[in-house]
């Protein structure tokens, strides 16, 4: 199955309509809280997502807070039910973009490394065995994929988890370009991600360089496999922060914001190793106040608490396979020391999703947001790679300079 479209940059896009109204229409799989739509809309480059897909209720329950057409596109049924049957889940015609976060479980250094063969991973085949539905439904399978999960998946068995991946898009007629985008670019929240971008269109110029900021040497192995593999030619992303954490948290009488009491204070310093315990007392002697974000970790049985050296917070996580909550430490001179849990107000801001409508749980708010993708990073791939490969403007065309910060995201 291939597209019909021809390297004619002159043809129009697929699946286009007028201008002014929304040019591409996406189905978002493994939607979740509905970031990677955020985030496709945020670059404001005619994506529309006209169905969505998960199989947790509470976060259909935080989709539908934020998106008042959810009850009529999002579909609450497990994707192996979805890929014995399309019609009945309503998958919809004429897609631009298939968009699948698929479950990190199985690849994450976190989770059991059981890989795509795992519970929760597999998922990936199901998610093909729906572009196959779809293929054989349209006579053309979605001229467009985007797979987003762990950096993890790159290694997961040794390269050979990604390398079937791509061998199986490859059947299904794709090409496939694999880049590496850390949310610490965007907002400040160290956060890497695969993005595995799937395409029947013609190829755009490739990018002949190795080591390269999107594409690591730990990359190449799976770059390198014998399948229609294509490094397209791709502006540099903007820089990772170093800085931008303080900026961001809550107030200290924000009304969601709960301090620990000096007991639990001081579990927590005498919790700290000694290099953590140094980094605490320095910090706490300069006369600026200084927010980091701090984990606690098991090291040979024993619990012991980190806290980042930088103004940058951790990757936010759910409270699924042993990874904890981050806790926000303040210091500056002259004031005790302050410890307490991160808000979920800061979760949505660390994500890129600053005016996100929040549940009153925050625990339904840690678990939704540490499963998602950051909106900025989607963002910048619709803005660079996705649109423009799409409408044609890849092909041939200069490749924009490099921009320190992206027009719809203001510095932290």
């Amino acid at each position: 199955m291939t597209s019909e479209l021809s390297s004619d940059t002159g043809m129009s896009a697929p699946n286009a309509t007028a201008p002014g109204a929304a040019q591409f229409v996406v189905a978002e799989f493994f939607a979740g809280i509905g970031l990677a739509r955020l985030g496709l809309e945020r670059a404001q480059v005619g994506f529309e997502v006209v169905w969505a897909n998960d199989l947790d209720p509470q976060k259909k329950e935080m989709y539908a807070g934020q998106f008042s057409d959810a009850e009529e596109h999002y579909v609450l049924r497990d994707i192996r039910e979805i890929a014995s049957d399309i019609s009945s889940a309503s998958v919809p015609e004429s897609l631009s973009l298939a968009w699948a976060s698929f479950p990190c479980t199985d690849l994450s250094l976190a989770g059991g490394r059981s890989g795509l063969a795992g519970q929760h991973s597999s998922t990936f085949w199901d998610f093909t065995n729906v572009l196959e539905a779809i293929g054989e439904r349209d006579g053309a399978v979605p001229p467009l994929v985007v797979l987003e999960n762990v950096n993890g998946f790159a290694t997961s068995h040794q390269g050979a988890d990604i390398k079937a991946a791509i061998e199986r898009l490859d059947g299904l007629g794709y090409w496939v370009d694999v880049v590496t985008l850390d949310a610490r670019r965007f907002v400040p929240q160290s956060r890497p991600r695969l993005f595995m971008i799937a395409s029947t269109l013609p190829q755009p110029p490739a990018d002949d360089r190795r080591d390269t900021e999107l594409r690591p040497a730990w990359l190449n192995p799976a770059l390198d496999a014998d399948f229609r593999i294509h490094r397209t030619l791709l502006p540099e992303p903007p820089g990772l922060r170093d800085t931008g954490w303080t900026a961001l948290v809550d107030a200290d009488d924000d009304p969601h914001v709960e301090w620990w009491n000096a007991a639990r204070v001081a579990k927590f310093v005498d919790q700290l190793s000694g290099i953590n315990l140094v980094r605490m007392e320095r910090l706490s002697s300069e006369p600026e106040v200084s927010y980091r974000t701090a984990y606690r970790r098991t090291r040979n049985g024993v619990p012991a608490w980190e806290i980042r050296e930088d103004d940058v917070a951790g990757c936010l996580r759910t409270a699924r396979g042993g990874s904890s909550k981050q806790a926000v430490v303040r210091m500056q001179k002259g004031e005790p020391l302050r410890v307490r849990w991160m808000t979920a107000r800061e979760y949505a801001k660390l994500m890129g999703a600053d005016d996100y409508v929040l549940p009153s749980r925050s625990s339904q708010s840690v678990m939704g947001f540490g499963d998602a993708v950051c909106v900025d990073a989607v963002a910048w791939l619709a803005e660079h790679y996705l649109q423009p490969l799409l409408t044609g403007e890849l092909s041939g065309s200069p490749v924009p300079a490099p921009r320190s910060e992206p027009e719809y995201r203001t510095a932290v």
